[in-house]
């Protein structure tokens, strides 16, 4: 996990990155958001789709607001339900008038300790989209693409004139993203790596950090990564049974206490993964190869 830059970032500023799309920093800067959530704006004037509006806070709002100007939204699009994400959605669709569409709702009642952000309980969308349905509007055509691992409800949008695809948390090129379980799924979440490897998109805009040039290149690395961590993880099982949080020290030496959590689950939903397999079984907390 990559530290944040220094200071000044472009919070608030409408950057126009290509003819189709415009970014707007939100001010929620934090580890796991690196320099807060960036909103997308699709579109060249006639009408356009918000992707990831983000939290609901009203220097944002206004950002997005200035950003947008009169140009009528005829979607506002979740990647999905992380509080980061789709809480303005719902304020930007009483300003706007427009359908929330894209992932569907989630949230999860939990006493587990996260180290990601909580689920939007105030995401209502006007239609869920499907692996491979479209939306359009002048210019531009964005299409669903399931991404579940992260959480099980994420999409990716591509937007088909241009070859750009928005990853939402799916795929950063400042981190890996935070897999945690129950809902966080690894299995599903290199599933769907594969899938994005298999695609040949041209660049990929994160809602962290910045865009990705070469996201073939990212992702087949991503894979080997987090193939790397499960061996790590099967070796130590090796030597004799382990807890999730044993595997710490001995996986990421150096590490900020701060994050111990956040790889502690990140062992956890690995070891998951390998016991769906049947490559380990656990007895309690305490886990050991078969």
């Amino acid at each position: 996990m990559a530290g944040i830059p220094p200071k000044p970032w472009p919070t608030g500023k409408a950057m126009q990155l290509e003819p189709l799309v415009r970014r707007v920093l939100a001010p929620n800067p934090s580890p796991y958001t690196f320099t807060g959530t960036q909103t997308y704006i699709v579109g060249l004037g006639d009408g356009c789709a918000v992707i990831d509006p983000g939290p609901d806070e009203k220097e944002h709002l206004l950002a997005l607001d200035a950003a947008i100007g009169e140009e009528h939204v005829c979607a506002i699009m979740c990647t999905h339900t992380h509080r980061d994400h789709s809480p303005a959605a719902k304020t930007l669709a009483a300003r706007t008038g427009a359908a929330i569409v894209g992932c569907a709702p989630l949230v999860i009642d939990s006493n587990l300790p996260r180290s990601d952000e909580a689920f939007d309980p105030t995401y209502e969308p006007d239609r869920v989209m499907e692996d491979g349905e479209r939306m359009t509007g002048p210019g531009w055509t964005l299409t669903a693409v399931a991404t579940p691992g992260h959480v099980s409800n994420h999409l990716c949008f591509a937007l088909e004139e241009s070859g750009a695809l928005f990853t939402g948390d799916h795929v950063m090129g400042w981190s890996t993203s935070v897999v945690i379980p129950p809902d966080g799924d690894m299995g599903d979440y290199m599933k769907s790596l594969d899938k994005l490897y298999a695609r040949e998109d041209r660049v990929f805009y994160p809602a962290h950090g910045e865009a990705v040039e070469k996201p073939r290149q990212l992702v087949r690395g991503m894979i080997g990564h987090r193939r790397q961590r499960e061996n790590q993880i099967v070796r130590h099982l090796a030597e004799g049974p382990h807890e999730a949080a044993d595997f710490v020290p001995k996986m990421y030496k150096g590490l900020d206490p701060k994050l111990h959590k956040a790889a502690e689950m990140s062992v956890t939903a690995h070891l998951i993964d390998l016991e769906q397999r049947g490559l380990v079984a656990r007895s309690g907390d305490v886990w050991q190869t078969i």
